[in-house]
């Protein structure tokens, strides 16, 4: 039952020249402005179109970091690898997606990887990683 049908039953009941016009108009009144039907559309899409917008940025940061994935060379287990070097390219590689996401913004940057700026910026000095 939507809002005018609510307020003719309502009418209906009170009958004609009845005292409580007054009411029913206040009531039905605030009626319409608690339901709002264009509004809750419009928030709908809205909604729909900030959720597409951030799957879409999700999609192309997973396309990207599927590209990097592989260009990376493959690990020679029998000849040995060096955990710290794998893990200091690993490093280098998501500090440089992560500023590059951020426009070389260090702190958007920290923010993004989850790690304090402080220690973002103490890796890129360590790496040698160029932020310009």
């Amino acid at each position: 039952m939507n809002v005018d049908q609510a307020a003719l039953k309502e009418t209906d009941n009170l009958g004609p020249g009845s005292v409580g016009n007054q009411q029913l108009t206040d009531r039905t009144v605030r009626l319409k402005l608690a339901e709002r039907p264009d509004r809750d559309r419009l928030q709908r899409v809205v909604d729909l179109a900030d959720a597409l917008l951030a799957e879409a940025e999700t999609l192309a940061r997973d396309k990207a970091f599927t590209e990097e994935a592989t260009r990376l060379k493959p690990l020679d287990i029998l000849g040995g690898i060096s955990f710290y070097d794998e893990v200091q390219r690993f490093e280098t590689h998501l500090i440089k997606m992560a500023l590059a996401e951020t426009g070389g913004n260090q702190a958007k940057a920290a923010r993004l990887l989850g790690i304090k700026a402080t220690t973002l910026n103490s890796k890129i000095k360590l790496f040698n990683i160029d932020v310009g």
